[in-house]
């Protein structure tokens, strides 16, 4: 489909959102509408509002090409506000979809959908995007959700969604473990506009990461799409590898893809 003009960015005072409200105009000319529940530093139009007000929603929503949507917690928390944030604000952002006939919208997923999925070890096969659900957290179940009802609205109402389950994007990565799953936030821009744009999409579940040496999944389906990842985490794993040591498969904090989101409770970091 043509790159869309005007994009709505929900979570935009969010790390990943402040990342890509440069990235996004700046390289591919994207137009953006900007939603928080949080002021926007330096966008005084930016709409300030929870994704409960659906009223806001339905005002954000109308006009805009396409919507890339960020907002919600993205940590654990008790389920009543997993459940207020990202399962009914995710509901609510594809109702306000619906209603403004917005026909594609990306969906922040992530990899804690599928959490509690081995990691791969070497030899093994990289995880397929196939496959199972199996949630390490209520904010992993949150991502199944989330992909379910992008699901639902294609089947049912025709909105395109691409779901990106994201591993870790940020600058540079701060753990072993994020040398497999990390995204650079140039990465996340390219994945993010492939997913804009892409035709017939019908409703696709891809991987977000940059082309990592020791990736754990398989970004087939998100290359498919027209993505080019051009970063790669192994420049720093001499440092970190260094500082912290490798992977072992017997601690837990390490054998699966969902990381310390695996541990009873679970401890926070991407």
């Amino acid at each position: 489909m043509p790159a869309p003009r005007t994009l709505l960015l929900t979570g935009a005072a969010g790390g990943l959102g402040t990342l890509m409200r440069e990235l996004l105009p700046g390289v591919y000319g994207y137009e953006l509408r900007l939603f928080d529940v949080n002021p926007v530093p330096g966008a005084p139009d930016a709409i300030t509002a929870d994704l409960s007000d659906t009223g806001a929603l339905r005002e954000a929503a109308r006009g805009v090409d396409a919507i890339l949507h960020l907002a919600g917690i993205s940590l654990e928390a008790p389920f009543e506000k997993i459940l207020r944030a990202n399962i009914e604000g995710t509901y609510n952002l594809y109702e306000a979809a619906r209603e403004a006939d917005v026909k594609r919208v990306v969906f922040a997923s992530s990899n804690h959908a599928v959490g509690f999925t081995p990691r791969p070890l070497d030899g093994d096969p990289v995880v397929p995007v196939d496959t199972p659900h199996r949630p390490d957290t209520f904010y992993g179940l949150s991502k199944c959700f989330g992909e379910d009802l992008a699901s639902l609205y294609w089947d049912r109402h025709g909105i395109e969604t691409v779901s990106v389950r994201i591993g870790s994007c940020f600058p540079e990565p701060t753990t072993v473990r994020m040398l497999s799953i990390w995204m650079s936030p140039a990465d996340g821009a390219r994945l993010f506009h492939a997913a804009l744009t892409a035709e017939n999409v019908g409703h696709t579940v891809v991987y977000g990461s940059s082309a990592n040496t020791r990736l754990w999944w398989d970004l087939g389906p998100a290359r498919a799409l027209g993505y080019r990842p051009q970063d790669n985490a192994e420049v720093y794993a001499d440092k970190l590898i260094a500082e912290q040591g490798e992977l072992d498969a017997a601690n837990p904090e390490h054998a699966h893809l969902g990381g310390q989101f695996c541990t009873n409770p679970p401890i926070w970091p991407h």
